[in-house]
């Protein structure tokens, strides 16, 4: 998303009309989420990507039309269905919702400007300023007066900037944006007079600290970097905490852990992985980390080890609600042995707790498959060959 509105600050900066069209909102299975993007140019490019396919294709066109015609923002639905699939094989069997927000010059009386200051706080939020959020008003209840498209900026401070066109509504905004702000999240709400909103959280890349700079510690370092992620390394040995070993961190400290993690800018969107080089270690630095904003503190090691670990936090006076919110043994269970295994299913489970995935697997079951067979059976049409005629063949 960072790079729709780095486009949109510089189209904007150029006087040039787009059309940014939002995923809102999804039902069923679909290529792509709420919060993806695709900013469409004047001169018919574009950045970003609603999940590819004809489904992109129809919402780039109505973007270009929109922008043509001078018509005001609107939203729009599109089923995936069987007629799709014959088309280019994108079919998932869901419904997407788009907001489709022209943002013109605003010498142009037809028409309509996203304030400035929206896509100037939101990069401000992406380079490490206050988190903010935007809320867009996706349907109005008839007779109300209100504006498809209005939009309202919440900060994390409580102050706002436009509206959605009703106190009440801006109120309810408000208060959802508090809860969306710390990971960046968003939320489509449907309110009891009737009247729905998307609102977007934006705030700085996730940050993920490495407390204890060894092997399983450089594979976590490939992969969060490939994700997005502002790496921070802290080990008591400089060998195992320093810019070659760590290309990728933002920075490396040498020091204890109590003192390195106040060095670093851990906030609730931050992630912080204890890997020290013992249990002695594991749990100084797994306190320390209890101590800081860290919405997520992980530890690797044995269910062992863990338990001897839980028993000292306990006697350092931690509560059972502390104690328990430290994700150990640490990842999702793949059966990892090397190093980059490991990795690998901390680095899933991390993403998982960051997005609100459960870790489990998306393989079809036995029922859908049965369903799809009996489906194929129905058909008329050539069969599949069978093993036995390959064979022959």
């Amino acid at each position: 998303m960072e790079q729709v509105f780095r486009a949109a600050s510089e189209e904007a900066a150029a006087g040039n009309g787009m059309v940014v069209a939002t995923v809102v909102r999804t039902s069923g299975s679909t290529p792509q989420k709420p919060g993806a993007k695709l900013l469409v140019r004047a001169d018919g490019s574009g950045v970003g990507t609603l999940g590819g396919g004809c489904v992109e294709g129809d919402i780039w066109f109505a973007a270009s039309q929109l922008l043509k015609s001078g018509g005001p923002a609107e939203m729009r639905d599109y089923e995936l269905n069987e007629d799709l699939a014959a088309q280019d094989g994108l079919v998932c069997g869901g419904t997407m919702y788009f907001l489709l927000d022209p943002i013109r010059d605003e010498a142009n009386p037809n028409g309509t400007k996203t304030d400035p200051d929206f896509n100037d706080e939101v990069l401000a939020a992406y380079d490490g300023g206050a988190p903010v959020a935007v809320a867009s008003l996706m349907k109005a209840p008839e007779g109300s007066g209100l504006t498809v498209g209005s939009q309202l900026l919440v900060r994390e401070n409580g102050s706002t900037a436009g509206s959605l066109g009703d106190e009440k509504l801006d109120a309810r905004a408000s208060v959802e944006a508090r809860r969306l702000m710390a990971m960046g999240k968003n939320d489509y709400i449907v309110t009891e007079s009737g009247a729905e909103f998307f609102i977007e959280a934006y705030t700085t890349p996730p940050t993920l600290v490495l407390a204890g700079g060894g092997h399983v510690s450089r594979a976590i370092s490939n992969i969060a970097k490939t994700l997005g992620f502002r790496i921070f390394v802290i080990d008591d040995r400089e060998e195992f905490s320093n810019a070659d070993r760590f290309p990728e961190a933002e920075q490396t400290v040498v020091s204890d852990y109590a003192s390195g993690f106040k060095k670093l800018p851990i906030g609730t969107n931050s992630f912080i992985v204890i890997a020290t080089r013992g249990h002695r270690y594991d749990t100084a630095a797994t306190a320390a980390a209890m101590r800081t904003p860290a919405s997520y503190v992980g530890l690797l090691g044995s269910r062992r080890k863990t338990i001897l670990i839980y028993e000292e936090l306990f006697a350092q006076g931690f509560t059972m609600e502390q104690v328990k919110s430290v994700r150990s043994p640490i990842g999702l269970s793949i059966s990892a042995r090397t190093p980059e295994e490991i990795a690998l299913s901390i680095m899933a489970e991390i993403v998982a707790f960051r997005l609100g995935g459960d870790g489990g697997t998306l393989k079809l079951d036995d029922r859908l498959i049965q369903k799809a067979a009996e489906k194929a059976a129905r058909k008329d049409g050539p069969t599949l060959a069978t093993a036995e005629s390959v064979g022959a063949d």
